[in-house]
């Protein structure tokens, strides 16, 4: 898989594993869905993602 690929399975397993956890365990956890959708935006304007350095660094071709 390339990079994007990744990128948006990381991203959707993020945001639903955070959307459960505020659902079921505290209502706090959707902060970090929203902290994902703001990177996203960013993102989307920057080209810019800290996960992709990431992946990067674990070989993932762009």
């Amino acid at each position: 898989m390339d990079m994007n690929r990744w990128l948006r399975l990381i991203a959707g397993v993020v945001v639903m594993a955070s959307v459960a956890l505020g659902y079921f365990v505290n209502p706090y956890w959707y902060l970090f869905t929203a902290f994902v959708g703001l990177n996203l935006l960013q993102s989307a304007f920057t080209n810019w993602c800290p996960m992709m350095w990431f992946l990067r660094k674990l070989g993932v071709r762009a």
